[in-house]
């Protein structure tokens, strides 16, 4: 069976990142040349490796779990031993750990890594190539990426630092290396080309633009750095294409535009990464459509919808419009405009290249977050269908924030626990409640009165992704 999924101690993924602070002075792009002569082929990689290596770390995470005896969850046991605890039932602690690698990104001791290396860790070290352990904190970590900031506490005088390149630069073919911990054998370096650019549809984060490699990565490379021949960090290693867990050839990275934008947020103190809201609903274009809308080829981002006074509908932008570019770089789909358009920076506008009645046009979109509201987040209880689920009042930020891009306001569901009611009769996050019973749920607040009584039949509606849903279920 095929696997796709992101690395860490997961067998069936992997993961490389890498990054450093920004140079003081633009490089020229090398010249490209492939090898014409035996000697020109026997030449060494040692040089580059020896530069970058040392800003290639190993990263350790752990944290403590209370774990339940699996005896506990057999009816029958419980039958006859009773439930020990309220039903509890004694625990024994476990210490779950994970392992990746990362990458110094400047001098003051800030290292990049995959987010789902550190993830639910609450004790998180790295190691240095020459065994030096040094303890970290975690300054931001961005799921939407699968990226994640660290901050040495205790960052040593003779900090080697990668280089951030261009990823925008690679052509297909170029020679790339990979340079992480796979297996938690040690530091190890491969070597292959850009197999493709522009990936989407690899599903391990929101941002989908990934850099396509034939580098071995494997588990333990998440987080690890690939660069190109002159030394510089071209994309993080995220996830494999597998079919046994280990390496087959096909490797996705996070390109360097989007690894920048996570690190100047980390090293600017935020928490959280700002980007541009949109506020429109886009659907790739289709063969069929192909014809209708006067093209050569299925290609860009097809306007459904727009969010009233976003920054897509104020640009004048409307239903139907199909968006090929963003500042001059094409867009093939959704996923590449959201990538194209998330790592623009705040501030100022971007210039995006549309087809409207078979003309084409440039559109001034601004780059400005999305507003936030309070979001009175409520977990539901009671004997209701809702059990298990948390609420919140939906506002454009949050909507951006989990991936409603439909509407930006009325009660949404934010997450639903495993195994609860909610989950039961197939409540997702993203579900915005329109209705219980009847009665229209405009607050977190009305919901939990509405459901707060017992019925013996419940009767709601919901909009999942723009599709209004009427549902009805036993009490």
């Amino acid at each position: 069976m095929n696997k796709l999924a992101p690395l860490a101690v997961v067998p069936a993924l992997v993961a490389i990142l890498g990054l450093a602070a920004p140079p003081a002075a633009a490089q020229p792009a090398p010249q490209r040349q492939a090898p014409v002569t035996r000697a020109e082929v026997q030449l060494s990689f040692g040089p580059v490796v020896r530069r970058v290596a040392p800003a290639v770390v190993n990263v350790y995470g752990a944290r403590v779990e209370q774990v339940r005896n699996p005896f506990f969850e057999d009816p029958i046991f419980r039958r006859f031993f009773g439930d020990r605890g309220g039903g509890s039932g004694p625990r024994r602690e476990e210490v779950a750990r994970s392992l990746g690698s990362g990458v110094i990104a400047d001098a003051s001791g800030l290292v990049i890594t995959n987010n789902h290396v550190v993830d639910g860790m609450t004790e998180v070290k790295i190691a240095f190539a020459d065994r030096r352990e040094f303890e970290v904190e975690i300054l931001l970590r961005d799921p939407r990426t699968d990226l994640a900031v660290l901050k040495i506490k205790e960052p040593p005088r003779d900090l080697a630092v990668l280089e951030v390149g261009d990823s925008d630069a690679l052509e297909v073919g170029d020679l790339v290396l990979a340079i992480g911990n796979p297996f938690g054998v040690g530091q190890t370096v491969t070597h292959g080309i850009v197999s493709a650019l522009a990936r989407t549809q690899v599903g391990v984060s929101d941002y989908q633009s990934f850099v396509q490699t034939d580098a071995a990565i494997n588990p333990g490379n998440s987080g690890g750095a690939l660069v190109d021949m002159s030394g510089r960090l071209v994309g993080i290693n995220t996830a494999i294409f597998s079919r046994s867990g280990g390496s087959h050839g096909i490797g996705f990275a996070i390109p360097t535009a989007m690894v920048r934008l996570v690190l100047e947020s980390g090293r600017n103190g935020s928490q959280v990464v700002r980007r541009p809201w949109f506020g429109a609903t886009l659907q790739p274009v289709t063969a069929e459509l192909v014809e209708s809308l006067g093209l050569s080829r299925p290609a860009g981002a097809l306007i459904v919808s727009t969010v009233a006074n976003s920054p897509a509908a104020r640009a004048g932008l409307k239903p139907g419009d199909l968006i090929t570019a963003v500042d001059g770089q094409a867009v093939d789909e959704p996923d590449s405009f959201g990538y194209r358009f998330g790592i623009r920076p705040l501030g100022g506008s971007a210039n995006l290249t549309i087809t409207r009645e078979r003309r084409s046009m440039t559109v001034s979109v601004p780059l400005e977050r999305a507003p936030e509201g309070p979001r009175d987040a409520e977990k539901m209880t009671g004997p209701s269908p809702f059990q298990g689920a948390t609420v919140a009042t939906l506002s454009p930020a949050l909507a951006e924030e989990i991936r409603v891009s439909h509407r930006s306001e009325g009660v949404v569901i934010t997450t639903v626990e495993p195994g609860s009611p909610a989950q039961q009769i197939g409540l997702q996050p993203g579900d915005v409640v329109l209705g219980v019973n009847g009665t229209e749920i405009k607050t977190p607040r009305s919901l939990q009165q509405t459901t707060a009584q017992r019925s013996r039949l419940w009767r709601f509606q919901i909009d999942r992704q723009g599709q209004v849903i009427n549902s009805m279920t036993g009490g």
